[in-house]
């Protein structure tokens, strides 16, 4: 049954926040209303958590601004570099030197999740991993996301790249409010690339009454992550769902959610922005031996769940095949007619080539001037541009 999750509200009458009653789980929650902020229930907001492929967000966020701002194109070329052909999955594989539209990138990475796509995403459009980077954390501090940091635009895990549902209800209101026309990336049931057709990993999509967003992640630290959005009368509402246990339990639970949220009106004056802090701001919630045990570095790495048991499954709409024949939305290489992504010019406005930077023999000693440059006092060791 496609239809609603019947559930019992209630409401806590002598809350300063009018709230929906807390959620069975321990984790960290938010659900709120996407046209004014106004929150109808958290629980841990504030918590460290790491984002996984939530980070696939902010990458998108900072290159619709880079789009807006003339740096780049929807058409512009995105190169795979040797860097990004090598990230683990999930990951489209594609060998380096391998060049796609920008706007088909930004839909594998949002829709496939693909770590090395958005990587490649991040080279091209920053200039180098490390300049995305510090583009990323900028955008985060101007936004008011005071408890996230990040390191790489695709999420796989460091422990120097955490968030909070708190901040990633500032970044969804953000990105629906300042970039309406790609809202319908978010909701892409699945993809086709030639003959292969892939789902998007976000089991709301096309089984959830109007689900329409926005994104999953998962590292074998963080657990199972979501955001998901559904729009019914016009009222979109946005859950926050962060280290979760399984792919259908985080469906599971956006779904409640959301279904409690339709049923409640919009009561309180509390948003996602003025929502006072609380609680443990700086220790990380680290799920690994509880999510992952002792699997392989690269199966934890995927965003796809583990592998379960058929006789150990969760009977659940959210781990059925969809009931209709999924609407796919061809994307693949080439096509890239649009102007270089100017991160990747030169001074001269040549695009950089992919051509290794001779160094000298190391049984003799080097010429005065061979020793390369170092560019600021404070400059970070391994900081390269991408490699075309």
């Amino acid at each position: 049954m496609r239809h609603r999750h019947f559930l019992t509200l209630l409401i806590a009458g002598a809350m300063a926040l009018p709230a929906l009653a807390k959620p069975a789980t321990a984790n960290p929650v938010m659900l709120f209303d996407l046209s004014n902020g106004r929150i109808l229930q958290h629980q841990d907001a504030f918590s460290r958590w790491y984002p996984a492929s939530l980070t696939k967000l902010m990458t998108a966020y900072v290159t619709f601004r880079a789009i807006a701002a003339g740096e780049v194109q929807l058409d512009s070329p995105i190169k795979v570099t040797r860097h990004s052909a090598a990230e683990p999955p999930s990951k489209m594989g594609f060998k380096p030197g391998s060049v796609m539209r920008l706007d088909n990138a930004l839909k594998m990475m949002l829709v496939k999740s693909a770590n090395d796509i958005a990587m490649a995403v991040g080279e091209n459009v920053g200039g180098s991993q490390a300049a995305f980077a510090d583009r990323m954390n900028a955008e985060a501090q101007r936004l008011g996301m005071t408890g996230t940091h990040y390191v790489n635009p695709n999420g796989l895990f460091s422990p120097d790249q955490y968030t909070t549902a708190r901040d990633l209800g500032l970044l969804v209101m953000a990105i629906r409010r300042d970039f309406p026309q790609y809202a319908s990336w978010f909701s892409i049931e699945g993809l086709a690339v030639g003959k292969k057709a892939i789902p998007n990993y976000n089991l709301l999509i096309g089984r959830y009454p109007g689900a329409d967003g926005m994104k999953t992640g998962f590292v074998c630290p963080s657990g199972f992550n979501m955001i998901g959005s559904a729009t019914r009368k016009g009222r979109t509402l946005v859950a926050v769902v962060l280290g979760e246990k399984s792919a259908v339990a985080r469906a599971e639970t956006a779904a409640n959610l959301l279904d409690k949220g339709f049923d409640t009106p919009a009561v309180g004056s509390t948003t996602v922005a003025t929502l006072p802090s609380y609680g443990d701001t700086q220790s990380p919630n680290d799920l690994q031996d509880e999510i992952c045990k002792k699997k392989a570095t690269t199966e934890e790495q995927s965003e796809a769940p583990p592998a379960v048991a058929s006789k150990d499954a969760p009977k659940s709409l959210y781990q059925q095949k969809l009931d209709h024949a999924p609407t796919l939305v061809a994307v693949g290489l080439g096509g890239a007619t649009g102007p270089t992504p100017k991160a990747m010019l030169g001074h001269a406005g040549q695009e950089f080539a992919d051509v290794p930077i001779p160094t000298w023999r190391p049984d003799r000693p080097a010429p005065a001037g061979a020793d390369p440059a170092v560019v600021g006092a404070n400059a970070a060791q391994g900081d390269q541009a991408a490699k075309n």
